[in-house]
């Protein structure tokens, strides 16, 4: 069932979002190679404490405040000690922040050092895709039509591979809602969009191959060629004459 928002509940989802840019604000300009994934997450889980917030994956049992996914890991990848990021790396941090019940959610990610043009590339795309997922979220359109505009661009214009077995969502008032947000088109529900959804639009895109598979740590989800995949989200709120990104941090140094 799809939950729509009324104005108090949207309040306060977007200040958990403004909160959760914030922490990007904070966390991404440090991260650095040589670091391990666990530092990067100890600041995240600060950051959450700080202002009064629970890190919203606690709720499904994820081990960390961020799933942090370098390289072939397309999404969920645990926090550790031992994984250590190298120059040249693309660290995706996907970060929920659980303020006073209110749920955020959004991934960055994030090039650490001299990263390949190739990589660059797959990046560029992979938030190009993204924004034209967001542009075809609003009142009138279907969920289809956001499936369509990340698909076209990732796909049609640059010729990566789409993510399909995992896909975005409603969020807000938990963690993962109903409905399902495809970033390619598939057969299934396809609800017209209305004021009041609160989405989680998160392409996630790969070097080569759509296919993934599951490691054996039961979480880290990677790709099946073992090319790169890069992953960017944002939770956004419909009204009847527009829709808000409210997770917005456009200001971050890797998006200027």
């Amino acid at each position: 069932m799809i939950r729509l928002k009324n104005e108090k509940e949207i309040d306060g989802i977007r200040k958990s979002c403004h909160a959760l840019a914030d922490l990007f604000r904070f966390v991404v300009p440090q991260v650095k190679a040589g670091m391990s994934t666990k530092e990067i997450d100890d600041l995240c889980v600060k950051f959450i404490k700080e202002i009064g917030g629970k890190p919203a994956w606690y709720k499904e049992d994820f081990p960390g405040a961020a799933c942090i996914s370098i390289n072939n890991e397309v999404i969920h990848g645990i926090p550790s000690k031992k994984r250590i990021v190298k120059d040249g790396d693309i660290v995706s941090l996907d970060i929920g922040i659980d303020l006073n019940g209110y749920i955020s959610d959004s991934t960055h990610t994030v090039m650490v050092g001299n990263v390949r043009p190739e990589i660059k590339r797959l990046v560029k795309a992979t938030r190009e895709s993204l924004v034209a997922g967001i542009a075809a979220c609003r009142v009138g359109n279907r969920i289809r039509d956001i499936s369509n505009a990340v698909n076209d661009v990732a796909f049609g214009r640059y010729g990566y591979g789409v993510v399909y077995e995992y896909c975005g969502h409603g969020v807000g008032l938990d963690v993962h809602e109903d409905p399902s947000v495809p970033n390619c088109p598939e057969s299934g529900p396809n609800p017209r969009i209305q004021a009041g959804m609160v989405l989680a639009i998160e392409p996630m895109i790969n070097l080569g191959t759509a296919d993934v598979e599951l490691a054996k740590d039961g979480w880290t989800v990677l790709t099946a060629d073992g090319k790169w995949s890069c992953h960017e989200e944002h939770t956004v709120a419909v009204f009847k004459d527009h829709t808000e990104v409210l997770t917005a941090c456009n200001d971050l140094p890797e998006w200027a």
